[in-house]
């Protein structure tokens, strides 16, 4: 990332490489949600989801490949905003850690930059989030489907309890961003310094990227995967299921089904990391390669 880039150009380009984002990895997302808020199975019966794959092939049979794409209107209609904000508030956090333009940031300086556009998204991730989890625990075929689409699940959501209901699980959403914001961030910069030759070729640069930005999303996913079960549960549980909330889920997981599960359906989130979000880095860098030819002052 160019360090002459404002936190207006980091903003823009922020929201096309979400776009990117979204479009490359809701598939894999769709099969983590599935995955981590599936009912334990009884004594005697069989886990509705033997595995990623296994998940993988059922939604495709009972739905479509379509029921891969299930929930991405709110993931879509916010990633662009929330991806803009959080490059925003990265790009705004370097600005306030730096003493003059040519100081060169430390690793926790970037960290902590990235952990500042964390909680930058919030406002916009958590309501997203809630939806997106709703929808995508759905199940296809001839079960009834309690939230025709985003804007239902919204209304719905919003009739039983108000603003509150629908911002459910925000404390659990910055658990998870601020840290894993901060790894993502960090390790991106981190890698494309060690990475990148001054001298590099155009092809150079786009493989330094690609592979920057993949590692970065792995980083991202292995800080941020608890909070992100503990989260996925919380939002997609009946009402009253937790009253204590993020307290009551870990408690619960611990109880019945040991620390592993808080890696639960960590198996799609790595596969979808990488394409993901060596996706939304190479469209970064894109839009701030175009930026910089139609609009250089900004």
């Amino acid at each position: 990332m160019s360090e002459k880039s404002s936190p207006i150009k980091y903003f823009l380009c922020g929201g096309f490489g979400g776009v990117c984002t979204v479009l490359s990895g809701h598939p894999m997302d769709t099969i983590k949600v599935r995955l981590q808020t599936m009912p334990l199975p009884k004594p005697g019966e069989v886990a509705l989801y033997a595995g990623t794959w296994d998940c993988f092939k059922k939604t495709v049979q009972k739905e479509g490949f379509r029921g891969l794409y299930k929930g991405m209107s709110a993931p879509l209609t916010g990633v662009a905003p929330i991806f803009a904000i959080s490059f925003f508030g990265f790009g705004l956090g370097k600005k306030l850690i730096k003493n003059d333009e040519e100081q060169v940031l430390t690793k926790a300086e970037l960290f902590a930059a990235g952990a500042f556009s964390g909680i930058f998204t919030t406002s916009i991730m958590a309501p997203g989030e809630r939806i997106k989890c709703l929808l995508q625990i759905q199940q296809g075929g001839n079960v009834p489907q309690k939230y025709n689409g985003m804007v239902d699940c919204a209304r719905q959501l919003y009739a039983e309890g108000g603003m509150r209901s629908i911002y459910k699980g925000s404390v659990a959403t910055v658990l998870r961003d601020a840290p894993a914001s901060g790894m993502y961030f960090m390790t991106y910069e981190w890698l494309k310094e060690r990475l990148m030759p001054e001298d590099a070729s155009a092809k150079l640069k786009l493989l330094v990227t690609t592979v920057a930005g993949g590692c970065a999303g792995i980083a991202n996913w292995l800080v941020g995967m608890p909070a992100d079960v503990l989260k996925s549960r919380l939002q997609t549980a009946p009402e009253g299921t937790y009253p204590n909330g993020m307290r009551d889920v870990f408690k619960q997981l611990m109880e019945k089904e040991g620390p592993t599960a808080l890696y639960k359906g960590v198996t799609p989130v790595m596969i979808r990391a990488f394409p993901a979000n060596a996706a939304c880095f190479v469209g970064f860098e894109m839009a701030v390669k175009f930026l910089d030819w139609v609009a250089p002052n900004l």
